[in-house]
């Protein structure tokens, strides 16, 4: 595990921001600026929502905590394609779509295939960009005997001048598991990813846990970069 690792106040991850909305539009079709906005749920208590509450909304939410702070409850805003073109839906046999999550400082968080790629505004520090030259084995499914176990990346990120580490992932599976998420049994399959970064002799571990048929990521807990915080997610209604 990381040590001395900052964290992020919990005003700093909430909702949607009205500003962020207009300027960027939505991928969801979101009719009303107004209705998201009032989603926004501030104070120190984890936030819960029902299962009925979810499933009512039409946008793809989610569970979030940073390093052990207040659960929060997030929506997405946009889905885009590593080009910027805006993403309907998930049948798309290009790369997997980059998912936005905005807070109302305007602060991001972007994820593809259940991987935080890039943060935005987080007053912190920011995971700045993932580069590889290769899938991403979340992306291929971990479930699945053909993915590679091992994956190779650049990452950068700031406070300070850190470009271009590379990260070396080995992924190990744990166990099978059922988690109750939104009140649903989801059978899933845990597992770790080792993480070393050899030009700062450091090792940490992220796990994710994956849907034991289709391999979508539905939870996980991943370090932004080895200075930067960990955060959880868990997808209560996901996108496409």
């Amino acid at each position: 595990m990381l040590k001395n690792i900052t964290h992020l106040p919990i005003s700093k991850l909430l909702l949607i921001s009205t500003a962020a909305l207009l300027l960027s539009g939505c991928s969801q079709k979101i009719t009303s600026v107004n209705d998201t906005v009032r989603l926004a749920v501030r104070g120190t208590a984890d936030i819960h929502k029902s299962a009925y509450t979810v499933a009512a909304l039409p946008y793809a939410s989610t569970y979030v905590r940073i390093d052990n702070q207040a659960q929060l409850f997030m929506v997405l805003a946009l889905a885009e394609s590593a080009t910027g073109e805006t993403v309907t839906n998930t049948s798309s046999k290009a790369s997997p779509p980059q998912l936005k999550w905005l807070a109302s400082d305007n602060g991001m968080l972007v994820t593809q295939s259940g991987r935080i790629i890039k943060t935005v505004n987080l007053s912190t520090g920011n995971l700045l960009a993932t580069q590889s030259n290769t899938p991403d084995p979340l992306a291929l499914g971990l479930h699945l005997a053909s993915t590679p176990t091992t994956w190779q990346r650049t990452i950068d990120w700031q406070p300070g001048y850190h470009i271009g580490y590379q990260l070396d992932s080995q992924f190990v599976f744990e166990q099978p598991e059922v988690l109750t998420i939104n009140g649903n049994s989801v059978p899933v399959l845990r597992f770790r990813e080792n993480v070393t970064v050899k030009q700062l002799d450091r090792h940490y571990s992220n796990t994710f846990w994956v849907d034991q048929t289709t391999g979508k990521v539905v939870k996980s807990q991943q370090y932004l970069a080895p200075s930067l915080p960990s955060v959880e997610m868990t997808i209560l209604k996901p996108f496409g």
